[in-house]
């Protein structure tokens, strides 16, 4: 029976309702070399995958040369910051889980395919960053989701073996890594479903033997 020790939140879409701002920052920087994503794309093709992956799949449809991709990228980045400087705010109920799961002695952490610099201003601005004890960014592994290996770094990092961690995501490529890392996972389809309930309802069905 597995006791449950540390939560490992995903962030685009389960802490930060942040997937519009991805995609109008991405439009912005990728507007001036004469591109475009449509929203289906971004939604499900592009979903979960940090901004040098969309870039690469984006040449492979269209001609948008890889020399460019270093330059749209740092642009993406400032405009990201833009978006979060304006939009990014506390969530009451994800504030209010946090408290508590870090007081009954959880370990908290984020891994996200983001760069650190965005999921650091963006856990500051939602006043998340203080809960956590370790943040794990596309920089801190070779391959991102939905390769499992951000998830693995960070267990190992925590010091838990995955059958001790709950994993919590929203997309298809954060939920593959979750799973080909061996922790448990809650499924959340949008930053409402994360809250207290949900999550204590999740370690307590994993603790009792049942799967999900």
């Amino acid at each position: 029976m597995s006791k449950i020790k540390a939560i490992l939140f995903d962030m685009d879409g389960v802490l930060i309702d942040a997937k519009d701002w991805h995609y109008e920052a991405l439009n912005r920087a990728l507007r001036l070399f004469g591109h475009e994503i449509t929203r289906y794309d971004h939604i499900h093709n592009f979903d979960g995958l940090p901004t040098k992956d969309k870039l690469m799949l984006i040449s492979e449809e269209s001609y948008l040369p890889e020399s460019l991709h270093g330059f749209i990228n740092e642009l993406k980045q400032q405009y990201t910051r833009e978006e979060i400087e304006m939009k990014c705010k506390p969530v009451f109920q994800h504030e209010y889980a946090l408290t508590k799961l870090k007081n009954e002695g959880y370990v908290i952490a984020v891994c996200s395919n983001s760069v650190r610099d965005t999921i650091e201003n963006m856990m500051k601005k939602a006043s998340l960053i203080d809960y956590l004890s370790l943040i794990m960014s596309n920089e801190d592994v070779e391959k991102a989701k939905p390769n499992p290996e951000i998830y693995i770094k960070a267990m190992d990092k925590l010091g838990f073996a995955p059958d001790e961690c709950l994993i919590l995501e929203d997309n298809k490529n954060g939920i593959k890594a979750a799973l080909d890392s061996g922790a448990h996972l809650l499924r959340v389809n949008d930053i409402y479903d994360v809250n207290y309930s949900n999550i204590k309802n999740r370690i307590a069905e994993i603790e009792g033997g049942i799967n999900g």
